[in-house]
């Protein structure tokens, strides 16, 4: 069985990881199953996951809308109250399958309804399977700012398909790439190297090096269960990055851009802060931003992009004493948290991004 025990659950990969959900549904006598799915993985998921169930619960189905723009305490309500109507109680259990809108926000739906109910994330994207399955972050956002309302709480299991990944296009396989590199950049230069040595994005290419990412991610949040210290690397291009997302997310003029894209234009910047400011090599600093610009394109921006998106940091979870905390590296590996950095080299920073 291919599993990643952590200290409270397992993580357990593709047929293994039906087993596993079955063997929870069959001994814990739940009242109700309830499977929260948006309108995409309602459509191309639902069908194969639930032909794997084996149970005589009743089984419910909960839909919410797919996108960032609808992981809000808006939709929890819709949810809550559905799970109300259906009579869930506190001997039922919720199945999030789905990409990261949908495992954060059922998860976190499922930690307050009736003060809490057991659930099981299956994520359906890569962003999903190398980033939210491992950590207990639930949580929604508050407007345009990410992930400002939620809870750290485990679930009883994470089931990891990759036969999902051929419902996913090409940009959204990039997008979730994007948090496997991250993980190369602040905890290893041997998975950095086997991911840029990357020829296409196959579903096979990537079983072995999600397993792999998983593990890096599991590692780091044991030692920092509530992100006092070592967690907070995994900010690493976020700062800058959620900032990007909210801004091209929230604006009227400006076209969304998938989170995987905006963490690699933060990882970018990030590079050349930690250049100017810990001597981070430049010659890896110029390798990182070709690299990830030949993959994910470049995006413009105006001074008035740059000044709304430095003004969006002052909302930034890590944020301490008024305090803007970036995550940034020494060497490849070798992450430093609690950075403080002026204006003037964020602007710096994107200048160095578009030349």
């Amino acid at each position: 069985m291919l599993k990643i025990k952590t200290q409270d659950y397992s993580i357990v990969f593709n047929a293994d990881g039906f087993e596993s959900i079955n063997e929870i549904l069959n001994t814990n006598n739940y009242s109700k199953i309830f499977v929260i799915v948006d309108q995409i993985t309602h459509e191309v998921c639902l069908n194969t996951f639930l032909t794997q169930i084996q149970t005589n619960t009743t089984i419910e189905i909960i839909e919410i809308e797919a996108g960032e723009q609808h992981k809000t305490i808006e939709t929890c309500l819709g949810v809550w109250n559905a799970l109300s109507e259906l009579n869930a109680d506190r001997r039922s259990i919720i199945l999030n399958l789905g990409g990261g809108v949908v495992t954060d926000l059922g998860g976190f739906i499922a930690c307050t309804y009736q003060r809490g109910i057991d659930f099981i994330n299956i994520p359906t994207t890569l962003l999903a399977m190398v980033d939210a399955s491992v950590g207990g972050k639930n949580g929604v956002d508050l407007g345009h700012l990410k992930n400002q309302v939620g809870i750290i709480k485990t679930p009883l299991l994470v089931h990891i398909n990759t036969t999902f990944l051929e419902t996913l296009s090409p940009k959204e396989l990039r997008s979730g790439l994007a948090e496997m590199l991250k993980h190369g950049l602040i905890h290893s230069t041997t998975h950095w190297d086997k991911l840029t040595r990357l020829k296409d994005f196959t579903t096979s290419d990537f079983e072995a090096l999600i397993f792999e990412s998983v593990s890096i991610k599991k590692d780091i949040v044991e030692k920092d269960p509530y992100e006092k210290k070592e967690r907070k690397t995994l900010n690493f291009g976020h700062t800058l990055g959620h900032a990007i997302e909210s801004y091209f997310l929230t604006s009227k003029d400006k076209t969304r851009i998938l989170h995987g894209d905006c963490v690699a234009i933060g990882m970018i910047l990030a590079c050349f802060i930690s250049h100017k400011l810990l001597n981070f090599d430049l010659d890896d600093c110029n390798f990182i931003k070709g690299y990830l610009k030949q993959l994910y394109g470049e995006v413009s921006f105006t001074t008035k992009d740059i000044n709304a998106i430095i003004e969006l940091l002052k909302y930034d979870k890590k944020n301490e004493h008024g305090n803007i905390n970036f995550v940034l590296l020494e060497a490849i590996a070798q992450p430093k948290i609690n950075c403080l950095v002026d204006n003037q080299i964020i602007f710096e920073a994107f200048d160095y991004y578009k030349n």
